[in-house]
């Protein structure tokens, strides 16, 4: 299940999230998502594994 909630964001802020999601190929969502789960993976804050968005096309892991 996906919660929703409102994100209030500087305009800046967005404008290059909203390229850097571009880039790899995925929607502002999707970006902020992966980012936020990345983020919890490092900081293991994270208590289970969630599904993952694809990795982007310049990932060398993949």
């Amino acid at each position: 299940m996906k919660k929703k909630f409102v994100l209030r964001i500087d305009d800046d802020v967005y404008v290059a999230l909203e390229k850097w999601a571009a880039d790899e190929f995925r929607s502002v969502n999707g970006q902020i998502e992966w980012i936020l789960s990345e983020k919890l993976k490092e900081s293991k804050r994270l208590k289970k594994e969630i599904k993952k968005a694809p990795p982007s096309p310049g990932d060398a892991s993949h």
